[in-house]
């Protein structure tokens, strides 16, 4: 699929902070259906069992993945916090794999997948955030500037 833009980094957060020495580091791409993807290795240090990745992680990727949905237009200028996230573990999600994860808003409410190379759904999420002003959700914090890495690249496609 076609990738239209791409979305800002943070310092700090646990999946696109690109300070975070112990984060993922993930790049988010805004895709030409409206949606949100990114590319996805989990290594084996995100284990539960050997073999799969532990699933509060699995979640935690899929709450990021409804939030940027909310970006996925080009708008990074709305925030909110999670409300509820609803996650179905429909397949075991590998480490050491390729795999992507896909956010996309529907009805104002965001759902989020990861998939494998084949397009077969791992997991799901429906993510249900509550909108609000950044000083709202943190007083003193200027989100531009911990939202403050736009890493360029050559990625043009995403998907299976």
């Amino acid at each position: 699929m076609k990738v239209t833009g791409k979305q800002r980094n943070s310092r700090m957060c646990f999946i696109c902070g690109m300070d975070n020495p112990v984060g993922f580091h993930s790049q988010f791409y805004n895709m030409e259906d409206g949606s949100v993807m990114t590319p996805i290795r989990f290594g084996e240090n995100h284990q539960s069992f050997p073999g799969r990745v532990h699933g509060g992680l699995i979640a935690t990727m899929l709450d990021e993945l409804g939030l940027r949905a909310l970006w996925s237009g080009g708008d990074e200028s709305q925030f909110g916090v999670t409300m509820s996230i609803e996650t179905k573990y429909r397949k075991p999600v590998p480490y050491e794999e390729d795999l992507f994860g896909k956010g996309m808003v529907v009805r104002e409410t965001k759902r989020s997948s990861i998939v494998d190379g084949e397009g077969k759904t791992l997991a799901n999420a429906v993510v249900k955030y509550l909108k609000l002003d950044p000083q709202s959700i943190k007083q003193g914090i200027n989100p531009h500037e911990e939202m403050c890495y736009l890493i360029e690249d050559d990625v043009t496609e995403l998907g299976y």
